[in-house]
This record gives structure tokens, sequence and C-alpha cells, in this order.
């Protein structure tokens, strides 16, 4: 029952980068600059008790057309221990989200309790799935290439779901040593004939600019800027790009016809 992309389009492309260590906070300009320039945005996600995440970077992404999101807490994998910790925790990242003025939230290392975060945090959209990643600790996909509603008959309020669709970078280049973006644009063809969502996380930790030596879990950002321009010129003018904030406001207004329509 999709009922489609605004202005028709074929299908939606969403990127969003978690930012795991200072390092990659510190890579985060060179990387928004590149997809800057090629007429891209992203969603960047902070973890706010690992490093000291930047004001200066945080205001300055967000006034060039950046999103900002929370990246969970303290990245320690203790996160979903248990309810009680994770009902604590969120009392803290509830202030992030407040203060960072960010609609988003992503787990670290991709753990869910989509109930948790319905009962708990104060967001308009989660990242923390994906349809499908074995690679993923918590492996249980959710399926499908497109957003979707959690929501509990109003108790607890509702968001929508984003689950990413593309393999992560860190997959595709450290762990299976790919040395181009080939998956990448494989799987993106196939979420265009389904006209779906093509949602990409990728880390500035990951990322090798040129300085220095290439590191043992780092590859070159031409696969990464390569895939964006792949992507510019074969789909010119056939897809919706927007951030994760734009799409959940889309998918709930979408979601808000089909109720009344169903009502009357």
């Amino acid at each position: 029952n999709w009922s489609g992309w605004p202005e028709n389009k074929k299908f939606a492309l969403v990127l969003t980068h978690d930012v795991e260590f200072k390092r990659g906070q510190d890579k985060c300009f060179d990387l928004a600059t590149i997809e800057s320039n090629l007429g891209f945005c992203s969603s960047f996600n902070f973890v706010p008790e690992r490093y000291q995440v930047s004001e200066e970077l945080r205001t300055w992404l967000v006034t060039e057309g950046f999103e900002v999101g929370v990246h969970g807490l303290h990245h320690d994998g203790k996160l979903f221990q248990s309810e009680e910790v994770f009902q604590e925790r969120a009392i803290k990242i509830n202030q992030y989200l407040n203060q960072w003025q960010a609609k988003g939230f992503r787990a670290p290392a991709m753990h869910h309790n989509l109930d948790w975060i319905l009962r708990y945090l104060n967001v308009e959209y989660d990242l923390s799935t994906f349809d499908t990643d074995p690679f993923e600790p918590q492996s249980d996909g959710v399926g499908t290439i497109f957003p979707f509603l959690v929501a509990d008959h109003g108790v607890h309020g509702q968001y929508v779901e984003l689950p990413y669709t593309l393999p992560q970078d860190h997959g595709l280049f450290i762990i299976l040593q790919e040395k181009n973006a080939d998956i990448w644009k494989r799987k993106l063809d196939w979420i265009v004939e389904k006209g779906g969502m093509a949602l990409l996380n990728t880390h500035p930790d990951y990322l090798y600019f040129g300085k220095g030596k290439l590191g043992v879990e780092e590859f070159p950002v031409e696969h990464y800027a390569g895939f964006l321009e792949w992507v510019r010129t074969t789909y010119k003018d056939e897809f919706w790009h927007a951030l994760p904030g734009e799409v959940a406001t889309f998918y709930r207004e979408q979601d808000d016809h089909e109720y009344q329509a169903v009502s009357k």
C-alpha cells in the first residue's frame, strides 16, 4: 500500500553517518564538504559521552543544511542490557536530544528494542534497524526497504522507523575487503526497481582522505564519493534526496491521510 515518494520520484535516497570516536568527528567537516559539493546532504549522529562533541561543528552542520542526531550515550554495548538500564540512560539521551534540537536516534552496533525506544525516548524517528544484515550482532532484520510507523495507539506516542537498506561501509570495505562500490550499486538498482528507500550508513572514522598512511580500518573516501557521483548521474532527477527527519515527516503525513481516508 505504499503511495509513492514526493513528485513521483522513483526512490528515496537518505545518507547518514555514525561518528564513533573523536577521530571521526575530526573528519566530519571534510566529509560534509564533499557531499555538499556533489549536491548532497546527510545526517551526522554523535555519541554524547564518549568524546567531547563539538558544539561548533553541530551548529555549522545544521546551518549548512545537514542534520544532527544522537548515537547512543556511551557506545559501550550496554544500552540494551536491561530495560532498567535503558530507562535510566534514556533520561540523559533525551536531554541531549533536546539540547541539540535533534529529531532522531540511532543505537550503537544497531542494537534495538523498538518498544523501549517508543516508551522512553522523545524522538520523531529511529535509525537502529536494517532490512537485512548478517554481520550485525543483533541480526534480526526488519525485512523491508520502506519506512514504517512504530506506535501503541497513543499510550506512548509514535515514531517512524527508518531501516538502512544498503550495506554499511565497515562490513563492505573492512570486513569483506571490497575494493569498489559495486555492491552498493547493485543493491541500489534493486531498490530502485521496487521503488523503495535507499538508506546508507557510513562512518567518518573509517574514511581515508589521503592524509598520512592508510589505517587498518580505513578505506579511501573516493569509494563513497564515487558512489554518490554515480547515483547523481545514473539516476539524475529520478530520486527524492532527503534527510531522515524529512522522510519521517513525509511518512507521518501520508499515514495521517490514509487514516483519514479509512475513517471517512
